[in-house]
């Protein structure tokens, strides 16, 4: 009995010294900011839950379908397509666009004087507005033989290239466009992780006589190894919502060569108005984005860590 009355006691002790220094106080004030954060970041995701099972045109009034929405988009046949499309679009936005802010990091960290000049000249793109360089390089993948790029290739005797009106070569060009439009604002992010690299292990590298490629290798990227494992994993997340560079682009095109998931989504919503059906695509691919995230994280643990 003794134990359980100095429990009690204590346990009032402990409230009472929680409030005199401020904790009720402190729920106060951040209860606003917390109720605020929670109705405008949590709000829309429980609302686009209960708007996936419904047939909502957002005119007229919902009606609850169930899972219909979702197995109407598992069933239309355009999102295999729109599926492969979105892969094809990652996997040639990690072999050939990963590397580009990294190299370009690197080598504006190797400059002495004129670094400041190729980072100014790197992050210029991302001023740049979206649909502006968008519309600026439709100008460049002219298909005519005037166009600057086919321009280009004519100076070394290569016929003019169809660009966007190819199916084989639409996505190429828009990770080209993509790739160019991204890097820089990537390549700032690099370099401030190089900033964190010790200079005494560079100074090490070079008495052992190590070149430049030799350093990189072996100092330079085990040193940002966790960095550039969670700017690949935000740029697997970002090629799979992929929608500015194909809608503007291509609209999809040629033969829907281009068409990814977040532009079927687009149609679902804005062309059929069936916000239900785009909806539950949407939380698909949500969930899909989370598994990849969670499988991502367990895949490299170890390697972020050692």
């Amino acid at each position: 009995m003794s134990l359980s009355l100095r429990s009690n006691a204590l346990s009032r002790r402990s409230l009472l010294t929680w409030y005199r220094s401020g904790g009720l106080s402190a729920i106060v004030f951040a209860l606003p900011l917390v109720l605020v954060f929670l109705y405008f970041s949590w709000g829309p995701i429980v609302r686009g839950l209960v708007l996936s099972f419904q047939k909502n045109n957002l005119v007229t009034t919902p009606e609850w379908v169930g899972w219909s929405n979702f197995s109407y988009v598992l069933t239309d046949p355009q999102l295999p397509q729109a599926t492969l499309n979105t892969l094809y679009f990652a996997a040639l936005a990690l072999v050939f666009g990963f590397p580009v802010p990294l190299f370009l990091a690197v080598f504006i960290s190797e400059l002495r004087s004129t670094g400041w000049l190729y980072n100014v000249l790197s992050y210029l793109p991302a001023v740049v507005p979206p649909v502006a360089a968008i519309l600026l390089w439709k100008f460049f993948y002219d298909p005519s033989g005037t166009g600057v790029f086919n321009t280009i290739l004519g100076w070394f005797g290569i016929d003019p290239l169809s660009w966007l009106n190819s199916p084989s070569l639409a996505m190429p060009a828009i990770v080209l466009e993509a790739t160019w439009a991204g890097a820089g604002a990537t390549a700032i992010i690099y370099l401030a992780a190089l900033t964190g690299v010790r200079t005494e292990l560079y100074e090490a590298a070079e008495l052992d006589g190590a070149g430049i490629w030799s350093r990189v290798w072996h100092v330079t990227l085990p040193q940002i190894r966790g960095i550039i494992l969670i700017m690949m994993l935000l740029q697997l997340i970002g090629t799979f919502q992929v929608f500015t560079e194909p809608f503007l682009f291509t609209g999809g095109g040629p033969d829907n060569a281009t068409t990814t998931i977040l532009l079927l989504i687009y149609r679902y919503a804005f062309i059929n108005g069936d916000f239900g059906a785009a909806t539950a695509l949407s939380v698909l691919l949500a969930g899909v984005l989370c598994v990849l995230s969670v499988v991502y994280h367990f895949l490299t643990r170890r390697w972020s860590t050692t």
